[in-house]
């Protein structure tokens, strides 16, 4: 009698979540900057029950308080105060709240815009396509903070148009690279074969193309939000963004400018909390385009 065969079933491929966890965590330092912008997003959530006072209550009897650690400071406010006696720490995190609100809403819009006019381009013909490229070279062709500095001084400074100006800054970014991947994809067989199948444009630009199209428009997602963080903490520095009393990082480097001397903590503080944020997302950014992309990954 032959001996039945004993060899184990072949192992199951691994979940395409664990797959790309495995190629994200290869990235040590994409680990670590998303780690501290998990942080920092909680910090935002819960702002109101972290953070120890008010971020527009004032003390008049502790203006412009060193923080803990430099002489005169003390424990009751770890990070001093502001030139009008606003504790720092308050504010840097109630200013993280409104960071990332411009930056989820710049890219929450301009991805979603974008998506819609790159396929505009990709779907409906020529005249469509040199139109609304023509458009987003011209916006490209200026630089974005002038671009920004223009579109706030015609529709008044505050936080709403800075969203809509950093949005109109960085479309055409979209645009572009939903435009390419699009006709790209456009080209290839499997599209061939869905519309010798029957099926319609609508459903074959957004069910068929879009969803190999997102893997690059989700990295750009990623990274643009430090951009547009960025360019709201320019915004308000120059004073044309969010208004005091508002606790957002680049109006609070405008309101210490002049202390940079004096107390310097006043502008090292938010500068800091920028530099940190901005650095963090883009780690982050750069283990999300290297799990997506098979080149990227490790072998």
């Amino acid at each position: 009698m032959t001996a039945l065969s004993t060899a184990a079933p072949p192992a199951a491929p691994p979940s395409p979540l664990r797959a790309f966890w495995s190629a994200f965590s290869e990235n040590r330092g994409a680990v670590a900057g998303l780690v501290v912008v998990v942080v920092i997003v909680l910090l935002a959530i819960f702002a109101d029950v972290v953070a120890p006072y008010s971020p527009t209550e004032q003390f008049r009897d502790a203006v412009r308080a060193p923080p803990a650690w430099a002489e005169g400071g003390s424990s009751r406010f770890l990070l001093g105060t502001d030139s009008l006696g606003r504790d720092m720490l308050s504010r840097l995190i109630h200013g993280a709240r409104i960071s990332l609100f411009i930056g989820g809403s710049v890219m929450g819009v301009s991805f979603v815009i974008g998506v819609l006019l790159g396929l505009a381009c990709a779907s409906l013909g020529n005249a469509v396509d040199v139109a609304i490229t023509r458009v987003m070279d011209l916006i490209m062709a200026v630089p974005s903070l002038v671009l920004a500095i223009l579109v706030v001084a015609v529709l008044g400074p505050s936080l709403t148009n800075t969203i809509v100006a950093v949005t109109i800054v960085y479309l055409p970014r979209y645009v572009r690279l939903l435009r390419a991947s699009a006709l790209a994809e456009l080209s290839k067989d499997y599209v061939t074969a869905a519309r010798v199948a029957g099926v319609g444009p609508w459903r074959l630009m957004f069910v068929t193309v879009l969803p190999n199209c997102l893997a690059p428009l989700i990295v750009q997602a990623a990274l643009g939000v430090s951009d547009a963080i960025l360019e709201a903490a320019a915004l308000g520095f120059l004073g044309l963004g969010a208004q005091p009393p508002t606790a957002e990082w680049g109006t609070m480097l405008a309101d210490a400018r002049e202390f940079i001397r004096s107390n310097p903590w006043l502008v090292t503080l938010p500068g800091l909390a920028i530099l940190v944020t901005v650095v963090s997302i883009n780690l982050a950014g750069d283990g999300l385009r290297d799990a997506l992309d098979p080149k990227m990954r490790k072998t």
